[in-house]
């Protein structure tokens, strides 16, 4: 029999980017109204035009909200490009594309900021405006900035991403201010009463590992009592969209890459979700494996995903997984 999704059972998800809001669309689409909180990243956020820009809190908003660009995944769909367009004539930098409806978020964020209003309070705002029923928590209130060390030398997150399109050969990667991050009640009170939590099919380098660096926050999940799974980023041994395999490579790992993303999450995971075609890749697996299509291509394609992963881990909650739990294994 499979298990009740019906019930009100608080889910939190980890997410970032394309890949994580689809996923995230997909959740809230099999739950009831309200069960979902998702934690995202903040790594990427940046100033520019003078205006505070958070790409994955948007991504993430605009995708639970609907009115996403379907082609990109990101940005607004219908939208319009008159202001960047004007600023490009004027001399302005048009590098990172800002849509009218889009920068009229950013005009409000940055007043609410101005008027010391949280990021937290904010983005709820905006979320509540948008009529997202499910909650939507940036990983911290403190500014937290990735900055990326290539071959070319270091590079803040938007310049190696957006500007230089990911060329530049990956080394590694520093949170910028994360030392001094505080852990958002909360994102802690989320956590604290999950059912389940869940780590999106993001980048594990660029989108997980911001949410990861807060202080406080990979202690919780390692001790929560909700099963903890992650869903692969990569299929058939490459990604489905962003840099992630490119950036694996380039570390090293030239095979048995769904391996390599558990082993990066050591110590933290009770169940992993692979696509089928890397169902060679189970056995080498450490913990229960489901093995499925994680390609979503549209809302009823995210919901099966959603739904499959959700009762994934309710099985796992309900016995499947051992008293130790693979959590305990690694931890720090």
């Amino acid at each position: 029999m499979a298990p009740n999704l019906d019930n009100p059972s608080p889910v939190v998800a980890l997410a970032g980017g394309v890949g994580g809001a689809k996923f995230a669309a997909g959740l809230q689409a099999a739950l009831p109204p309200g069960a979902l909180t998702v934690i995202v990243n903040t790594g990427d956020d940046f100033e520019h035009w003078g205006l505070t820009i958070c790409p994955d809190i948007d991504t993430v908003l605009y995708g639970l909200a609907n009115v996403n660009n379907p082609e990109t995944g990101w940005g607004r769909a219908n939208e319009t490009w008159a202001v960047l367009t004007e600023t490009e004539r004027l001399g302005g930098e048009a590098w990172f594309r800002l849509g009218d409806k889009d920068l009229a978020l950013h005009l409000l964020r940055k007043q609410w900021l101005q008027a010391c209003a949280t990021l937290t309070e904010v983005t709820d705002r905006l979320r509540q405006a948008l009529d997202v029923p499910s909650r939507i928590l940036p990983m911290c209130n403190e500014p937290v900035r990735t900055l990326v060390h290539t071959d070319e030398g270091d590079l803040p997150f938007q310049d190696y991403f957006v500007r230089r399109r990911c060329e530049p050969t990956f080394r590694g990667l520093t949170f910028v201010g994360a030392d001094n991050a505080a852990l958002a009640p909360e994102v802690a009170e989320s956590l604290r009463a999950a059912a389940q939590i869940i780590i999106c099919p993001s980048n594990p380098y660029l989108s997980v590992d911001p949410i990861l660096s807060v202080p406080g926050l990979r202690k919780l999940l390692r001790e929560s009592d909700a099963p903890v799974v992650a869903v692969s980023p990569i299929v058939g041994g490459r990604a489905v969209k962003g840099p992630v395999a490119k950036m694996m490579r380039e570390m090293g790992h030239l095979e048995h890459l769904p391996l390599t993303v558990v082993e990066h999450y050591a110590g933290l995971l009770d169940g992993f979700i692979i696509d089928q075609q890397d169902r060679a890749e189970e056995n080498p697996l450490p913990l229960p494996a489901l093995v499925t299509d994680t390609i979503m291509t549209d809302l009823p394609s995210k919901r099966r995903l959603a739904t499959e992963v959700l009762q994934f881990g309710q099985s796992l909650r309900n016995g499947n997984r051992s008293a130790d739990g693979p959590r305990h294994e690694n931890d720090e």
